[in-house]
Parts: C-alpha cells; sequence; structure tokens
C-alpha cells in the first residue's frame, strides 16, 4: 500500500452506509456480497439484465438497476452521482471502464474504485480521475504463487513492497521451545505479535509461553527475515 493509497483511505467517510457497485461480474458480485454481508447499502448495476436479475435473487444487494454506465444521463437518473463511493468493477472492458470512471468524477462522486486488468488500463483510470486502482487477478497470482512456495504462510499483509506482517504454521524447529529461547527478535530479526491455538488469538504471549508445531503465529518483520524462518 503506498502513500496516495493511505490518503485516499483515510478520506474515506467513517459513517458511510452506501455503496454502488459498477458491474456485477465475479469481482463486483463478491464486493457487493461482502458489504451486504456487513450491513451496508448496496446498488448493484450491470448491462447485463440477467447479472442484475441474479444479485437480487442471491439477496447480496440491496437493490440492482439495469443501465449503461457509459451514459452519464444514466448514472445521473439513477441517482448515482450522488453516492460518496462507488466501485467500478467492469474491468476487462477497457473501454467501458474508462468511461464510466470518467463520467462518475465529472458526475462529482468523491471516492472512485476501480478495478484494472493491466497496468497500463490501471495508468489510463488514474489519469481519468479514479481515487484507487485494484489489480485483483494480479494481487490473486501474488498471493497463490507465496502459498505455493511457503504453505506455512497462512496470511501475509504487505506493510510496503520490504515489509509485512503474516500469519504462519509454527514449524517443527519451534516445537515446545518458549518465546523467550526462541528469541525471534535477536535470531531473524522478527517480532511476534500473536499466537493462535484453537481460533483463539493470544496478543503480545507471555515471554513463557511454548510453542507448538501446527499452532499459528503472527509476526511482523522485513520480507528477507521472514524468508528465512524455518518454514
Amino acid at each position: 500500500m503506498n502513500l496516495s493509497s493511505i490518503g485516499f483511505f483515510r478520506s474515506l467517510r467513517k459513517d458511510n452506509k452506501q455503496y454502488a457497485v459498477i458491474g456485477l461480474g465475479r469481482f463486483g458480485r463478491g464486493v457487493c456480497s461482502t458489504l451486504h454481508r456487513l450491513g451496508y447499502d448496496v446498488l448493484g448495476t450491470d448491462v447485463d439484465e440477467k447479472r442484475v436479475a441474479q444479485v437480487l435473487t442471491d439477496q447480496i444487494v440491496g437493490h440492482a438497476l439495469q443501465l449503461d454506465s457509459t451514459e452519464p444521463s444514466a448514472l445521473k437518473e439513477a441517482g448515482i452521482f450522488e453516492f460518496d463511493t462507488v466501485i467500478v468493477a467492469i474491468g476487462n472492458y477497457l473501454q467501458e471502464s474508462i468511461i464510466t470512471t470518467l463520467n462518475l468524477k465529472e458526475g462529482g462522486v468523491p471516492h472512485v474504485v476501480a478495478k484494472a486488468s493491466s497496468e497500463v488500463h490501471g495508468k489510463v483510470l488514474t489519469r481519468v480521475g479514479a481515487d484507487h486502482v485494484v489489480y485483483p487477478e494480479h494481487e490473486a497470482g501474488c498471493a497463490l504463487a507465496r502459498l505455493l512456495t511457503k504453505p506455512a504462510i497462512l496470511d501475509r499483509f504487505e506493510l510496503d513492497p520490504h515489509n509485512s506482517i503474516v500469519e504462519a504454521i509454527v514449524p517443527k524447529e519451534f516445537d515446545g521451545k518458549t518465546i523467550y529461547d526462541l528469541q525471534l527478535r535477536t535470531r531473524y530479526g522478527l517480532n511476534l505479535l500473536a499466537v493462535c491455538n484453537d481460533g483463539t488469538f493470544e496478543v503480545n504471549p507471555n515471554p513463557n509461553r511454548r510453542l507448538y508445531k501446527g499452532e499459528i503465529m503472527v509476526v511482523i518483520g522485513s520480507n528477507k527475515d521472514i524468508d528465512r524462518l524455518p518454514i
């Protein structure tokens, strides 16, 4: 996450309860479903009538409309310019994605998140006003590569290109040893944030606590140091 992304997320209204999602393919459905499940009011739109009907049937949106988002008048009539945050999930149709993003910014939408299918696509989206660009296919590919090469790392949050917080399975080399014995900071340059057993996390665990193979540990540090763990 870069500094511009941090600025974008800081600018989001904490009291915002409504989101519009344009494009109801796999990515758009995922955004709708998660927001709806979290209790937010979600308007889903797509040019495809079948996709609109499906999200209503699946009950993953509060409202859904069929419209052509490349037409500013359609967006205005649907009230989408009144939303604080709109997600453009069209992605694979570059022209429609770019025109939609431009329409939203010219219509006064404060926060526009747009899905990009390539680096060039993302640059164009930024040029026409997208406030935040996401690359879900690229991110999924990177996550898969990490999972295949480091299967003991269950999850990773990248603080920047060089540092991360990771959830990892406690390796056999650590089995039965106390946190103090392991000296993770001295030996690996890492800080242990939490340990999980049976779904319950212990934050800032006692140095005398023993770790056991198969438990989950959460550590923070440089990617170079994380890669030195015996996992």
